[in-house]
């Protein structure tokens, strides 16, 4: 009787050290497909990451805030940020009642042109997007930052898209 409870135990024992094996290694093998998953999404990742870096180093190459040469121009006034004060400067011509006066089209939707995005490219133009709502277009201004913070605007050129 002693003997046959020793080999019941004996089996429950090499069934249950089976059952934990195979367990295991199936445990194992998920968490290491798993884990192979998430390893080739870091890289995915990575790659983006160091994709959109380069995408964002090449747009700021033609940036005031990036260009030693030409905030040089400024060092003698000293702005601590000259593109932000030139963008605002240009943005106040927005308040004047109507189209903006560097706008060289006059709004055809109802309401007056405004500009919406600028650019510093340097010490010397600008890029500005301009629109009523419904059309828009793109301006290359020429600007002057004089000693007293006064700014003189110049359209060097303009362009309105226009719908096909």
């Amino acid at each position: 009787m002693r003997r046959s409870i020793f080999l019941y135990l004996f089996v429950f024992a090499m069934l249950f050290i089976l059952y934990q094996y195979v367990s295991a290694k199936n445990y194992f093998e998920k968490e290491s497909s798993k884990m192979e998953r998430l390893e080739s999404k870091v890289t995915k990742l990575e790659d983006s990451i160091q994709s959109l870096t380069l995408d964002k180093l090449n747009l700021q190459y033609f940036s005031l805030d990036n260009n030693d040469d030409a905030l040089s121009y400024y060092d003698h006034l000293e702005l601590k940020n000259p593109s932000r004060y030139i963008a605002d400067k240009l943005l106040e011509t927005n308040e004047e009642q109507g189209n903006n006066p560097l706008v060289p089209y006059d709004g055809m939707s109802g309401s007056p042109m405004k500009l919406n995005k600028i650019k510093v490219l340097n010490h010397k133009w600008i890029v500005v997007d301009f629109s009523d709502g419904k059309h828009w277009g793109e301006l290359l201004i020429e600007y002057k930052l004089k000693d007293d913070l006064g700014i003189d605007f110049t359209v060097l050129d303009h362009l309105l898209y226009t719908r096909n």
